[in-house]
């Protein structure tokens, strides 16, 4: 059996449409997933600062949380990509061209379907197994941060008691933390005897033969002695090591003690698995399910775009972009709400989440089936014509503020204004 040449399955009008779709849904990815960092990493900045972490933890920190927004910001590039492509060809009458020579929405939409299945295998692989173990690695450096295992335990300008024995206080430090200047330390050793140790500057260097144990090394400085019942001593150095030992840090728990953190074959096993209790199961399988129609939902995105895409004859309105963006956001949010009841055992995680499924499916093949095959028809024509009419009315309002605004001329031809 002959084998078709790809020119007659992908046209150069597949190719056109490609290149319409795939400029903006990169636009609207990278958009997307950046507006949502900014707004974490604004957080994640300042709580860094404040237990005094280096600046570089925010940005590993980030890196963990990009995997949970590209599960929402591909779906929405995605939609918005097909949508803004063939609108662009509705408003300029290319389409109108394209369906006078035979071609149906159904085959334009050729290879956005395609370009769907990838993204689709792509943010199967994204929202089964990359974030949860994203999830996980982001909560042990929130955990190491907040414990003081990533050296954060230092803070600049205030006191910092290590096992009890050592008071440590940095003016100021550069380098990441690296190098610290105006150092005074207090040391209370066994016996009663006491050290006061203050530097010009110093810095943390790694110990050979304890890995608990790190070596402050100070530079230009002086010790003073105290011991019960003698004069206190004086000594200066020009450089002086001085062991400091690491507050023991418990080790961070496993992976799984939360149902995000589970792998997608590991949520199959516990979710329908008879050796688990009922409140692991029931959270084990909404997660499941969640994951499932996040992933499927796109099936439904070329479709709907396409219907909320073609504005009515002779306008431009925009309504169906807004309108997409809210449906594909609301629906994300109701996902989120059955998940969480449904892992209360409240709901049964098949109707929770594959109910709304059902609905959202059947009102985009209604309103593509209203689009591609009804004379005229459109998904949205109540709310075009009522959106209409409302940009009618201000528009109207509009121009009768700018009239009663505008000044009237006096008897001497001058201009003079008018109370509204």
């Amino acid at each position: 059996m002959q084998a078709l040449p790809l020119s007659r399955f992908i046209t150069a009008t597949d190719r056109y449409i490609f290149r319409l779709v795939l400029v903006p849904m990169i636009g609207v990815f990278v958009l997307a997933a950046s507006l949502l960092m900014l707004e974490k990493m604004l957080r994640l900045m300042e709580f860094v600062s404040t237990e005094g972490g280096p600046i570089l933890i925010v940005f590993r920190m980030l890196a963990n949380l990009l995997p949970e927004y590209a599960g929402l910001a591909i779906p929405l590039g995605l939609m918005l990509g097909i949508l803004l492509a063939f609108r662009k060809l509705a408003v300029s009458s290319e389409l109108d061209v394209m369906r006078a020579v035979g071609w149906s929405y159904t085959r334009l939409l050729r290879v956005p379907y395609l370009l769907t299945l990838a993204l689709m295998a792509v943010n199967f692989a994204i929202v089964g197994f990359l974030q949860p173990l994203a999830l996980y690695d982001y909560q042990q450096l929130n955990y190491e941060l907040r414990s003081g295992a990533l050296g954060a335990s230092i803070k600049v300008g205030e006191f910092t008691a290590l096992e009890d024995r050592v008071a440590l206080r940095v003016e100021a430090s550069r380098d990441e933390g690296r190098e610290l200047m105006g150092i005074f330390a207090r040391i209370a050793e066994p016996g009663g005897q006491v050290l006061a140790i203050s530097a010009r500057e110093g810095r943390f260097l790694a110990s050979d033969e304890d890995r608990n144990t790190i070596i402050l090394r100070l530079t230009d400085g002086t010790i003073v002695q105290q011991i019960p019942g003698e004069t206190p001593r004086t000594l200066g150095f020009s450089q002086h090591d001085l062991p400091i030992d690491l507050p023991a840090i418990e080790a961070f728990r496993t992976r799984g003690d939360e149902t995000r953190e589970y792998l997608l074959p590991e949520l199959a096993r516990l979710g329908w698995s008879k050796g688990v209790s009922t409140a692991e199961r029931d959270a084990s399988q909404a997660m499941f399910n969640y994951r499932m129609v996040e992933v499927l939902m796109m099936l439904m995105l070329p479709l709907m775009a396409v219907a909320l895409a073609i504005p009515p004859k002779r306008s431009t309105s925009a309504l169906g972009v807004f309108i997409s963006i809210v449906m594909v956001v609301s629906y994300h949010k109701v996902n989120q709400y059955g998940q969480s009841v449904a892992a209360l055992g409240r709901v049964d995680p098949t109707l929770a989440l594959w109910g709304p499924f059902a609905m959202f499916a059947l009102l985009i093949f209604w309103m593509y089936y209203q689009v591609a095959f009804v004379p005229g028809g459109q998904a949205i024509g109540a709310l075009e014509s009522f959106y209409a009419k409302l940009v009618r009315r201000l528009g109207k309002l509009w121009r009768r503020r700018d009239k009663l605004a505008a000044p009237e001329p006096d008897d001497d031809g001058e201009a003079r204004p008018v109370a509204a």
